[in-house]
């Protein structure tokens, strides 16, 4: 197994070597790869000094896997080379989500549908997967007619020159603005671009990725994406009508047996999910499980999950862990 990660001196590539060490990933020969300004840096993984490679010598070691984190004009540009000298290719970017020729993957939901000959699968956005991997049990037990999330997204979304932005501002430094507005002590209800619906990118990502994931155009979703001064993961208030009624001590007892899923709803002792005790953490944390009082069938739920974890590298490597389960890489 020669598994190549690229953009491997950025934050989720960090992490994405992180979650192969924890994980114990078997492999036999690993590549380090990043842009060509990078090439030729050190880096020392597991006690062992690797020398950086450029994306055209990558292509040319023909890796078996490919796990990408390097944003979606690379991926473009790089991920077809790859596939073509035979390299299966797990990109985190949004290039090829919404491809009807590649597929969407959270691999307790859909690994299944994957075949032999995807070269490129699509790793989802960090805030669909938290929400569609709680909601999925639910789903298949009483159907789903609407869901209404509300994001409360981590500065680490951006990048580490957010980090940057957001703690410079906090020490009273000059700041290099990533953001239009100031971010710490403020809320920016505006992760990517604004569309011409009104709507932002990131928006309309958890909007057609949960559609597309769940295999089912006939889910409505409708989404608000703010980001908020906070590390450690990304929270969603969650708001969603079932096409039949359930049982609130049914629906703690699903999520409770679904693997992956962290049940944290003791409000009485103010236990519940948070980015800080959810940092670095593989699960995905569900609470404040109640029902919505104002409409039949329709349950409140708030779902916490460290975005660079299970939102990024722990579902790529999982994926990886999936293909060489079932000896497709």
């Amino acid at each position: 197994m020669k598994l190549a990660v690229v953009g491997a001196t950025g934050l989720v590539g960090s992490e994405i070597l992180e979650v192969l060490d924890e994980h114990q990933f078997p492999f036999d020969e690993l590549l380090l790869v990043a842009s060509e300004r990078s090439a030729g840096k050190k880096m020392t993984y597991k006690g062992k000094e690797y020398t950086v490679i450029g994306l055209k010598q990558a292509v040319s070691e023909k890796p078996d896997v490919a796990i990408f984190s390097a944003g979606g004009g690379t991926s473009l540009e790089w991920a077809p080379q790859f596939a073509a000298v035979g390299t299966i290719v797990i990109d985190n970017s949004s290039a090829w989500r919404m491809d009807p020729t590649k597929k969407l993957v959270v691999p307790e939901i859909n690994a299944k549908d994957l075949r032999i000959d995807d070269r490129i699968i699509a790793n989802p956005n960090c805030s669909t997967i938290q929400m569609v991997l709680a909601l999925n049990p639910l789903r298949l037990k009483y159907g789903i007619k609407r869901i209404v999330v509300s994001t409360y997204q981590s500065v680490t979304g951006t990048g580490k020159a957010a980090v940057d932005q957001m703690m410079a501002e906090r020490a009273g430094q000059p700041a290099e603005m990533v953001y239009p507005h100031k971010i710490d002590l403020n809320v920016l209800p505006h992760i990517d671009v604004f569309q011409p619906n009104g709507y932002t990118k990131e928006e309309m990502k958890m909007i057609l990725e949960t559609k597309k994931i769940f295999g089912d155009d006939s889910v409505q979703v409708t989404a608000t994406t703010v980001r908020i001064p906070t590390m450690g993961g990304h929270s969603e208030s969650v708001n969603v009508e079932f096409h039949n009624d359930f049982d609130l001590e049914e629906v703690r007892e699903i999520l409770s047996n679904t693997p992956g899923i962290v049940v944290q709803d003791d409000p009485a002792n103010n236990i519940y999910p948070m980015p800080l005790t959810a940092h670095k953490k593989d699960e995905v944390f569900v609470g404040r499980l109640r029902r919505d009082e104002s409409q039949p069938n329709t349950l409140n739920m708030w779902i916490v999950a460290d975005n660079l974890r299970k939102g990024a590298a722990t579902n790529a490597v999982q994926i990886a862990e999936y293909l060489m389960e079932h000896s497709m890489a």
